[in-house]
């Protein structure tokens, strides 16, 4: 395992040019949760050299980033700041716009460090405000932002076929996609920074509404004591069928949550999408009416469980 603890210096020196990232580039990756984690794998097993920071420093020890012979492990560093240092690209994985913010921003952020020519990837979710203000301030140092948000869960994290939804310059969006094309099986440009936001906000709300629904139809069909894995079977496929049907239903059927996608992360996320519905005057009771579920099921302290928790806010099976 290599490590990276001092500030960089003199070493910082990025291209000015916007030739595209392709491997193996110099590319730091801040955060590494549930996604961020196998994403840097991933980039790592394509090639790319990997300068990697997380908040824990927990993962950054992870036996796939770290196997092989040592010039192809990725570099530990104690900081944002040091993992951007001799870095071509950042990549952010991270949980709110707090936290974006504090890895930029905060003591030892990674802004101070990027030199002119460089580029942010932001994978967070966050406000569409909050992505603008980070690029106009990133601007002011000449280094480029496009927002990333990506939907697809672990599963797609781990194969690599996350769909990316991105905002911002169509030049920066070349320069990354090698780079995206390693992680995502499908990237969208949707316009200025913040509309790959914009889009990940619907996405949330389809979400709610599809976990909700899997969790109600599997309460009914439980009380009507039918044999619901055959159940599921047979109508995944139909008009009935969803993502969190096909992938979520086995959970609720189980009673039994492992993180695909944090419930309190989510919760986060239904926020940002009433905000933009408010900011247009939209009322959208389905997703008011999860996050109101949601709140709950973190006061019974299951906000770091999946999403699939939603179950829960149903009576179980009397039988």
């Amino acid at each position: 395992m290599r490590c990276a603890d001092a500030m960089p210096g003199k070493m910082n020196q990025l291209s000015t040019n916007h030739a595209p990232m392709n491997s193996p580039a110099a590319v730091a990756m801040v955060g590494l949760g549930a996604l961020g984690l196998p994403m840097a794998i991933n980039l790592r097993e394509a090639g790319y050299r990997l300068h990697v920071h997380t908040r824990s420093r927990i993962a950054e020890s992870d036996p796939s980033l770290q196997a092989g012979d040592s010039s192809a492990a990725a570099v530990c560093c104690a900081s944002p700041a040091a993992a951007a240092g001799g870095c071509q690209a950042l990549l952010l994985c991270v949980s709110d716009d707090a936290a974006v913010e504090a890895v930029l921003w905060g003591e030892h952020g990674a802004g101070f460090a990027l030199a002119p020519g460089g580029l942010v990837i932001d994978c967070s979710t966050i406000a569409p405000a909050t992505a603008e203000a980070m690029a106009k301030r990133l601007a002011e140092r000449n280094v480029h932002y496009i927002d990333a948000p990506v939907t697809g869960g672990t599963e797609g994290a781990k194969a690599g076929n996350l769909t990316v939804l991105c905002g911002g310059e169509a030049m920066a969006l070349e320069q990354a996609r090698p780079l995206l094309e390693v992680i995502g099986g499908s990237i969208h440009h949707f316009g200025p920074v913040g509309s790959g936001q914009q889009v990940k906000a619907v996405n949330q709300v389809l979400v709610a509404g599809s976990y909700a629904a899997v969790a109600e139809a599997i309460a009914l069909g439980q009380h009507l004591q039918l044999p619901m894995h055959q159940v599921v079977t047979a109508l995944q496929h139909g008009a009935a069928g969803s993502w969190a049907l096909q992938h979520r239903s086995a959970a609720m059927l189980a009673d039994h949550y492992p993180l695909g996608f944090k419930l309190a992360l989510h919760h986060k996320d239904l926020k940002i999408a009433l905000e933009a519905a408010k900011e247009q005057q939209l009322e959208l009771p389905i997703t008011q009416r999860v996050l109101e579920q949601e709140s709950e099921l973190m006061q019974q302290g299951l906000g770091n469980a999946d999403v699939s928790a939603l179950r829960r806010c149903y009576p179980a099976d009397p039988h």
